[in-house]
């Protein structure tokens, strides 16, 4: 049987905010379980509870970990009125609707994509301070050359931007394919660094999210659980 959770702690642990931060939002009557609002943070809810939160109605279910082999094509959301989300490839698993993509991919970028219900293992992943390395397959419209190397190896700045890139990691895997390794996550940074070096992306596909590397074994759209080692990684 599942254990009991805390209001406050399920809520934290769902939308990625404090504790004390969803323990003033409960006691100001911003959280319902099974349609009745609950003021008390320590009110302890059970898989299958209903809880509607900032505008959300989530499920408690046990905590869920998995990794997805992204499509092209669908967005990185729990719902959107213009592209299917990642979430139609996982409508069978329970408590799904609990879940969040661990950061996002592009529309058109592939690959692994990490899904979970765990909000502090997941800012563990995405937090910006922990500089955690994400690993890109580029194919590039034109040929790999000295100078997009060295920019990307040094940092570039962007258009817009107040501070140059990280210095990223960089692999020749052919004449018009890299291994990119960037250990920010900026709007469209892989794209923008590629553009800035004089060159364009045709495909972008993620192979590694810091030690986790995608299940070479998962075709596209199929995804698995984590192992307990896995998730033990962040």
């Amino acid at each position: 049987m599942s254990e009991a959770k805390r209001l406050d702690r399920f809520l934290s642990e769902c939308f990625e905010i404090s504790r004390s931060v969803s323990g003033k939002m409960i006691r100001s009557g911003q959280a319902a379980v099974n349609g009745v609002t609950v003021r008390d943070p320590a009110f302890k809810t059970v898989t299958g509870d209903s809880v509607e939160f900032m505008g959300q109605c989530v499920q408690v279910y046990d905590k869920l970990y998995y990794m997805l082999n992204k499509p092209e094509g669908c967005v990185c959301a729990n719902d959107d009125s213009h592209n299917p989300v990642v979430f139609v490839h996982m409508r069978d698993i329970p408590g799904i609707n609990s879940c969040h993509c661990v950061g996002r991919l592009d529309l058109d970028t592939t690959g692994l994509l990490l899904i979970t219900n765990d909000g502090q293992w997941s800012h563990r992943i995405s937090s910006p301070k922990k500089h955690l390395g994400k690993t890109y397959r580029v194919m590039l419209a034109d040929p790999v050359n000295d100078d997009m190397i060295s920019k990307l190896r040094t940092g570039i700045l962007l258009t817009g931007e107040k501070k140059p890139t990280s210095p990223a990691d960089v692999q020749v895997k052919g004449d018009h394919e890299i291994d990119l390794v960037i250990y920010e996550g900026r709007y469209h940074q892989v794209k923008r660094m590629i553009q800035a070096c004089g060159n364009l992306v045709v495909a972008l596909h993620r192979t590694a999210v810091g030690p986790l590397v995608l299940d070479p074994s998962l075709e596209t759209g199929q995804y698995r659980p984590l192992s307990a080692e896995e998730i033990g990684l962040f």
